[in-house]
């Protein structure tokens, strides 16, 4: 029989299969959307090319999704990710990934989207020479209170977030088939090809416009059904992703061209002036905004799983592995996370360059650990071969083999571009400086739960 006190303590069922699709679509669907696809159609070349590209990239998410999705319903844990590399390489690996997406990787995103939502909000409502940085620091502050107030609040304010952000997308697509008449013509599908490089290079961009659907293994143990009930959440998530940005890349070829689309800066802003003068610029405006409120929700959701397991396993950081149930929510996790992202937010207004550098070369970090997950079906499929899956993830193993070679380029991509750019120092001064807290929280002694054990 269920300890009554464990629900106090522990992620209970709480979150619909629909809440759930919106938390993922959500966080997947940022401002990138709004940009990558000039950068896809420069680099490709060629309007077939580039709609293989983008659905490639549903494929290739979808490839990890399934390899996330028997993980997620073997394992149920609201450390998602992190508790997979836990049980398959051991508690210091998986304490140095969760290091790197509390301090850096979550939190970097948050503040870099709220300096997004700032930016927008100023031509909106000027608050003077830091406007910016104001509405950022306001948005971080709002919707931490939202999600303290529990996941029913935040869950609720996401999905609706979502579908505004999904009707906004519909408007850009109406926008685009709207104009297509007068749209310049554009050469026939196929009519070059670009080199493996440059086709690898527009992968990166779109596997970057995918990123986020992992997180869905952090609500793992909170979607109402049990294990079972995450497997169609993620299929469902990915399939929605997919279709919208096949549809909008369509749209916009429609109504730019396929020279017009790799040329422009802001593709949706130029595509809505097009068909609607300028209010459909300023409605835009209110998209993208709204965009980056949907990312920073969700990402925040998943972000605070993630401290509230470091705090479960380790007793050093206890302090953060708190569950209050009343509000469904790891309280202290959130907080600890909303410090630091505000930090970053204050660091960043003084720092403009280096902290979207410091954000964006953080992407060796995620995608090596991403790699390490993939391997985690292997090395767990031989480890544990009696364990219950409710889900196996098919056509194995070329599956799991596609996800983690896919993972490997982008590691070695991601490492490329930030030597580059002189930049692969942030990734290892992040990395060291999570060493030497490992080495400090190992010397900490007491109770603490055990990193393998289910959350349900």
């Amino acid at each position: 029989m269920t300890n009554p006190t464990s629900l106090v303590n522990e992620p209970t069922q709480r979150l619909t299969a629909f809440s759930a699709i919106a938390i993922i679509v959500g966080i997947v669907i940022g401002a990138g959307i709004f940009k990558t696809p000039s950068m896809v159609a420069g680099v490709t070349g060629d309007a077939g090319w580039l709609l293989v590209a983008w659905l490639l990239g549903g494929l290739i998410s979808l490839a990890g999704a399934l390899c996330y999705a028997e993980l997620a319903t073997t394992y149920p844990h609201a450390g998602g990710d992190y508790h997979f590399l836990a049980r398959a390489f051991g508690r210091d690996i998986s304490f140095l990934y969760a290091w790197a997406k509390a301090t850096v990787i979550n939190t970097g995103s948050i503040a870099l989207l709220a300096f997004v939502f700032g930016d927008y909000m100023t031509k909106a409502i000027n608050l003077g020479p830091y406007s910016s940085a104001i509405w950022a620091i306001g948005v971080v502050v709002v919707l931490t209170l939202i999600n303290l107030i529990g996941i029913s609040a935040s869950s609720w304010v996401q999905t609706l977030l979502t579908l505004i952000e999904v009707v906004g997308l519909i408007m850009v697509a109406i926008a685009g088939f709207y104009i297509s008449s007068d749209a310049p013509a554009s050469p026939p599908l196929f009519s070059s090809t670009p080199s493996l490089g440059m086709f690898g290079l527009a992968m990166v961009f779109v596997l970057l416009t995918y990123g986020g659907w992992n997180e869905a293994a952090y609500i793992s143990a909170e979607v109402r059904g049990g294990r079972r009930a995450i497997v169609p959440v993620i299929l469902f998530s990915i399939l929605i992703l997919t279709l919208i940005y096949l549809l909008v890349n369509i749209a916009l070829l429609a109504g730019l061209g396929l020279e017009g689309l790799s040329k422009s800066s802001a593709v949706a802003a130029d595509l809505m002036g097009k068909a609607f003068g300028p209010w459909g610029e300023r409605t835009l405006g209110i998209f993208v905004a709204v965009a980056a409120l949907t990312s920073i929700n969700a990402t925040m959701i998943v972000g605070a799983r993630t401290n509230y397991a470091l705090g479960r396993d380790w007793p050093a950081l206890r302090f953060m592995g708190h569950w209050e149930g009343g509000r469904g929510s790891p309280i202290r996790g959130y907080m600890v996370q909303s410090v630091i992202s505000l930090a970053l937010v204050i660091f960043g207004i003084w720092q403009t360059d280096g902290f979207g550098v410091m954000v964006e070369f953080t992407a060796p970090v995620f995608w090596f650990f991403l790699f390490m997950v993939g391997l985690s079906v292997f090395v767990m499929r031989v480890r544990d071969p009696k364990a219950d899956r409710p889900f196996k993830v098919p056509l194995y193993p070329l599956t799991p083999i596609l996800f983690t070679l896919t993972c490997a380029y982008l590691t070695y991509s991601s490492v490329t571009y930030a030597v580059s750019k002189d930049a692969v120092h942030i990734s290892l001064i992040v990395m060291a400086i999570g060493v030497v807290a490992l080495l400090l929280t190992r010397k900490i002694k007491g109770p603490a739960r055990d990193p393998l054990a289910r959350t349900r």
